[in-house]
């Protein structure tokens, strides 16, 4: 499991990230629960998992690290 914290301006995110046979699935904490992405990519899971944070989802996603998320 790989657990990623996200930031920007207005807020910081935590996100869990996973690997299950050749998907990824992302859990991102929201003030209502959690809120869950699945994808092809590490990206499109966390793409999905922070749908809550519409307006804010650039920004979380440009303070992910540099490399090594497929």
């Amino acid at each position: 499991m790989i657990l990623l914290r996200l930031t920007c301006s207005a807020a910081w995110v935590d996100v869990r990230l996973r690997e299950i046979n050749g998907r990824w699935i992302a859990s991102a904490d929201t003030p209502t629960g959690p809120s869950l992405g699945l994808g092809a990519t590490a990206i499109e899971a966390i793409e999905g998992a922070l749908a809550p944070f519409e307006g804010i989802v650039d920004e979380l996603l440009d303070s992910l690290p540099g490399g090594g998320l497929g």
